[in-house]
């Protein structure tokens, strides 16, 4: 029996999320079915699709168009132009996608990129952004971004935050709880019975001693002994500087950084157009391609689906991993 298909919220209708997913469909085609949850008129112009009522013929839908579960938005995509009366739509969109996964509908929840600022303005939407979202919709307290890529998993402890403020913010409790999280998603979703884990230093030189910050001395280490002592896999605290160069990589599954760039310039380094964004902690499989909505390109034809393409193959290998 085939796996129910994943679920593709449509994102921002003025990105680039309806042309990516319609160059998804035309790469991935019945190989890979998605349910795509927008407004067909907001597909580019000419794009096969087909209306469907219920998730179940997204593979049979799949052979001829983009499957399609209708959400009606009020106005036309224009874009790199977020209309704010359609930003209800786009909320909608994905809250559609979760109560899909968790009726068991579809097996997995890629989402598009969205834009914050136009669901703030148009909706008052009342979240940092689409994880704690979603964090929200499941009554989840607290989950874990992953960014993931061929060779490189990252995980940042804080995440949207200045950075004069990341010392305040990264506590030991925050730190176990990402670590804890980050180690049973990559059991749970990755099938590694024993994930060892590589875990960043603060500052440079993962302190040098008390020289340049104690942050590593007084909660990392003894933090990272505990857990050790506990039965996990972890090396660290490590320099960042040195962490993310092919040999030491070979070393780990998952590198637990504490700031997001610290994260997120080596995984953009490696592979900029296939990065995969996960949410780890959350009672469904969900993904994301690690790119914005992209106004300045939206509507000439020339976005890259390649990290959609990437987040779905990773969400269905996700959803299989659970079983």
């Amino acid at each position: 029996m085939s796996r129910p298909p994943i679920a593709l919220s449509c994102g921002e209708p003025a990105g680039i999320g309806p042309e990516i997913a319609a160059k998804a469909w035309a790469t991935l085609g019945a190989h890979l079915p998605f349910v795509w949850l927008g407004d067909p008129a907001h597909l580019p112009a000419g794009t096969p699709h087909v209306i469907l009522t219920d998730p179940s013929g997204a593979a049979a839908a799949a052979l001829t168009g983009v499957p399609v579960l209708p959400v009606r938005f009020p106005a036309p995509a224009m874009p790199g132009r977020p209309a704010p009366e359609n930003a209800q739509g786009v909320i909608d969109a994905i809250a559609l996608g979760v109560r899909l996964v968790q009726s068991g509908a579809c097996s997995a929840l890629t989402t598009a990129p969205i834009h914050k600022k136009a669901l703030q303005d148009g909706a008052g939407f009342a979240f940092p952004g689409h994880t704690e979202f979603l964090a929200h919709l499941a009554g989840v307290g607290r989950v874990v971004m992953m960014l993931a890529a061929p060779g490189l998993r990252v995980v940042p402890a804080t995440i949207h935050i200045a950075l004069a403020e990341v010392p305040r913010a990264l506590t030991a409790e925050l730190l176990e709880e990402t670590i804890r999280i980050t180690h049973a998603g990559l059991i749970r979703d990755f099938g590694l019975p024993a994930p060892r884990l590589a875990v960043a230093g603060l500052n440079p030189h993962a302190g040098e001693g008390g020289a340049m910050g104690r942050e590593e001395i007084e909660m990392i280490a003894p933090l990272l002994h505990r857990l050790r002592a506990g039965g996990m896999d972890l090396i660290g605290p490590l320099s960042a500087d040195t962490m993310f160069h092919p040999a030491a990589r070979a070393g780990y599954d998952a590198a637990i950084c504490m700031y997001h760039d610290q994260a997120l310039i080596p995984i953009k380094t490696i592979d900029f157009a296939g990065g995969v964004n996960i949410t780890l902690g959350l009672p469904f499989v969900r993904s994301s391609p690690d790119h914005g909505t992209a106004f300045d390109i939206a509507g000439r034809g020339v976005a890259d689906p390649a990290s959609l393409i990437a987040a779905l193959r990773m969400a269905q290998a996700m959803a299989a991993a659970r079983g």
